[in-house]
């Protein structure tokens, strides 16, 4: 392969410029540079090619044959490298790397992703993983957690509430006519770990200080280690369990669950989008923010 000859690119921008604009002055507030640089460099071009590119008159300048020739080859040439170069066009070939807890993931996040991907200008990729991610690795563009909000040192946008409610199966016995939140301690209570985590989501005992009573140490229950497992034994009709009523919005649409008390217990978590400080003007990170936060 032969060594290129280091043609004067600066000047031909110069000059390209100055050709388009024919006018020094115009071409120099393009550039950010003075109109004596642009005549400079307009000169050194001149001399690298042994022609005149330009007819200089007392306040005007004119292209001269050669000029138009080459202003129109540099003007095609000029617009490939910027569209070559256009920064947005790597952005956008790049997959979106999103991760959150597999619960969310599986109960509202993978089909509407799924649907997302059809018709976004770029691959989704969703991972789902109860562990708190760091971005410093650069395996992860986006995570959407569960939690109080403090995560220092990127960019947390608030996103859904997530207020606690009592689910069950339309087909546990007597489920539809359940009036008093204090019903549930006639049935299996179902809970799952996320009541254990700092700042403790509300569980089963503070559903009973609400309704005036308490919960026996010995009442039935099934333990999971997930809100997702949790949800599918309710849907199995196996008892009640509580949830962040996102995770279920789509459940009681659809006749899996029923929610028979009006009753929402105050949650201190939300769900919350989270994404490094260097991606915020990432047009991937702000298309999928944008789209999320707008997801029912």
């Amino acid at each position: 392969m032969r060594p290129r000859r280091n043609p004067p690119l600066i000047a031909a921008r110069s000059f390209e410029a100055a050709a388009r604009h024919e006018n020094f002055q115009k071409a120099a507030h393009e550039l950010h540079v003075t109109p004596t640089a642009v005549s400079h460099q307009v000169k050194r071009l001149e001399q690298y090619l042994g022609t005149q590119l330009f007819v200089r008159n007392n306040r005007a300048v004119s292209l001269t044959p050669d000029g138009q020739r080459l202003a129109a080859r540099l003007d095609t040439l000029f617009s490939a490298l910027e569209d070559v170069l256009d920064p947005a066009r790597y952005a956008e070939a790049k997959p979106l790397r999103v991760t959150a807890m597999p619960s969310l993931a599986a109960k509202w996040l993978a089909h509407r992703v799924a649907e997302y991907a059809l018709h976004a200008a770029f691959p989704v990729e969703l991972t789902d993983d109860d562990r708190v991610v760091s971005f410093e690795k650069g395996d992860f563009d986006v995570a959407l957690r569960y939690g109080d909000g403090n995560y220092p040192g990127v960019t947390v946008e608030a996103w859904m509430s997530a207020e606690v409610i009592a689910v069950c199966s339309p087909a546990l016995p007597g489920a539809a006519s359940l009036a008093a939140s204090s019903d549930v301690l006639n049935y299996t209570l179902i809970h799952d770990s996320t009541v254990q985590l700092s700042g403790k989501p509300p569980g089963w005992m503070e559903w009973c200080e609400l309704a005036n009573t308490s919960l026996p140490p010995s009442h039935p229950c099934l333990r999971y280690s997930s809100v997702y497992v949790a949800l599918e034994a309710a849907r199995a009709g196996k008892g009640f369990a509580l949830a962040p009523e996102p995770l279920v919005r789509d459940d009681l649409r659809q006749g899996h669950l029923v929610a028979p008390f009006r009753r929402r217990l105050e949650n201190p978590y939300a769900f919350w989008i989270v994404y490094p400080h260097h991606l915020r003007r990432d047009s991937r990170v702000q298309a999928f923010v944008h789209w999320i936060k707008g997801c029912d």
